[in-house]
């Protein structure tokens, strides 16, 4: 009986044990380097070999490699996939195309379905535009054709013609109220209203209401298509919307450093700056 016992707590101990070992490894090992993350990332994201002494300029693809997939990627509580939708939004907005490219069949690489990948780039129409996006649309097409997905992919549209505004509103009205109806009232003939119901119908009806995405999801790639174009005051707006849509500042404050290899310190600096705004 004694020993039943003890084989029992010992069980309990390594399994335990083994638990907390995959939390720490999680969140990066303490006894690992930053080159030895950089390469267990890399190996995940791109099916190589990082730091490569081949190439024209072997110095800098060191020091981007070691600074992105081994520190940035340790950096808060953001899973492989979520990092890579963020990383694919931010490199969508700026149109680098090349690397959009890369980093599409990275995310697919880490489990990234194709009808996730497609909703991320869809749902930046009404942020950059439609020329943008498709751009964008074009690159993950072209991926998906080298990799043997066959296009188009199967729908997700939701909403009929005439529910368009009134899904849309069901949607932008918990998280962001009337406030652009209201900053844009008094324009000349009421076009403030058209505007604004555009958005309604646009952003929240027909991309929204979409499946592929939850709304948290959403939202949270939004943080990563605005710290990209800078625009801060749409960013304060959106830390308030991911906030009431069920994301943590903690996450938003990782998605936003997710971006710092991509847009450089000030945008991201400046996106941090306006998240302590909101949450203090």
């Amino acid at each position: 009986m004694f020993k039943k016992i003890f084989a029992i707590i010992l069980t309990i101990i390594v399994t335990q044990t083994n638990f907390a070992f995959a939390k720490v490894n999680n969140q990066g090992d303490k006894t690992m380097t930053r080159t030895d993350i950089c390469k267990e990332n890399y190996k995940k994201l791109f099916n190589g070999e990082a730091l490569s002494p081949n190439g024209d300029d072997p110095e800098m693809m060191a020091i981007l490699q070691k600074y992105i997939f081994g520190e940035v990627f340790t950096v808060g509580d953001l899973d492989i996939k979520t990092r890579e939708m963020i990383t694919v939004t931010s490199l969508a907005v700026q149109q680098t195309l090349p690397q959009l490219k890369a980093h599409i069949n990275a995310a697919l690489n880490v489990g990234v379905t194709p009808i996730e990948l497609r909703e991320s780039i869809y749902q930046l129409a009404p942020f950059i535009g439609f020329p943008k996006t498709l751009n964008a649309l074009g690159v993950l097409n072209e991926v998906f054709k080298e990799r043997g997905i066959k296009t188009p992919l199967q729908s997700t549209a939701k909403v009929q013609e005439n529910e368009r505004y009134q899904k849309g509103f069901e949607i932008q009205n918990p998280l962001y109220g009337n406030e652009i109806e209201e900053a844009l009232s008094g324009l000349p003939n009421n076009m403030g209203k058209d505007v604004s119901d555009f958005l309604t119908e646009v952003c929240f009806g027909d991309f929204y209401t979409r499946d592929g995405l939850d709304i948290k999801t959403r939202e949270l790639l939004f943080i990563a298509a605005l710290v990209t174009t800078g625009n801060s005051v749409t960013l304060k707006s959106h830390i308030k919307g991911n906030l009431k849509a069920g994301n943590t500042k903690e996450t938003i404050t990782a998605t936003i450093i997710q971006c710092l290899p991509y847009v450089g310190f000030p945008n991201t600096i400046t996106a941090l700056k306006t998240l302590k705004e909101v949450i203090e």
